[in-house]
């Protein structure tokens, strides 16, 4: 076969039979030689990719409640920005499903995201987001308004979880068993999966604050306090978006208020 038609038909992400690969390796055609050590890399790669996403559960298994069948993972995004809302994810995957590339959503492209947030809600056996409002956010603190979001998303699972496993947090008010995971978006399957469907969750959301208040940016620095944002913060001055209780939002309130140093 030609060269050009070998390129072409390995291209991309193919499956490719052992056969196959014994065959290009013995191939005399130097591009033929090349076209194998690629598919064999690529290969050492999903394996790779395989055996971590395998720590994943392994770790998950470890770390569940005693008893627990319907383990849900818990995450929150949005503790840090400006602006915008807390929005939580509790999911329930069934045992041993498999995502490529699942991993804290903070590792991954916008599109490598929106991927597995699509695949995680087609195969979870349940998925439930929690919000917390900024004006929710600015009367009770963010530390609490995060706690908040994450009770709201395991109360909304249906069916609901009979154990919770939390990114780094234990959430109160609840009567479930459960454990804090330090770095559990990047140790436990289900933690790094309601990661991934809260962040893309809550940049839906700040695409759409971005069409009600233009000018700051939203739509790309998702409320953080990028230098774009602050200059537009201090030109623009506040929008109903943002966060009193932050500093930089506070010290401009301050300064515009009548009589405001």
């Amino acid at each position: 076969m030609p060269l050009a038609e070998l390129r072409q038909r390995f291209g991309g992400d193919v499956s490719v039979s052992d056969a196959s690969l014994v065959a290009l390796r013995a191939d005399p055609r130097r591009g033929a030689r090349e076209i194998a050590e690629r598919l064999d890399r690529r290969r050492e790669r999903g394996e790779a990719e395989r055996r971590r996403v395998e720590v994943l559960w392994r770790e998950e298994r470890m770390l569940r409640p005693a008893g627990s069948c319907r383990t849900a993972g818990v995450d929150e995004v949005g503790m840090g920005p400006l602006a915008g809302p807390v929005v939580a994810a509790a999911v329930i995957l069934p045992e041993g499903a498999h995502f490529d590339g699942l991993r804290d959503s903070k590792r991954l492209t916008p599109a490598a995201r929106a991927r597995l947030a699509a695949e995680v809600r087609s195969v979870a056996r349940s998925v439930s987001i929690g919000v917390t409002s900024r004006v929710e956010i600015d009367r009770i603190n963010i530390y609490q308004a995060g706690l908040l979001a994450m009770r709201r998303a395991v109360l909304g699972l249906r069916p609901g979880a009979d154990g919770l496993l939390v990114d780094a947090r234990r959430i109160p008010d609840l009567k479930l068993p459960q454990r804090a995971v330090i770095g559990g978006d990047d140790r436990v399957a289900s933690i790094s999966a309601a990661s991934i469907v809260a962040k893309v969750y809550r940049d839906t959301l700040m695409c759409e604050l971005d069409s009600i208040h233009p000018g700051y940016g939203f739509a790309h620095n998702r409320g953080y306090g990028t230098a774009e944002h602050l200059e537009a913060l201090q030109r623009l001055g506040p929008s109903s978006a943002h966060r009193r209780s932050f500093a930089p939002v506070t010290r401009l309130l301050r300064r515009r208020a009548p009589g405001g140093v």
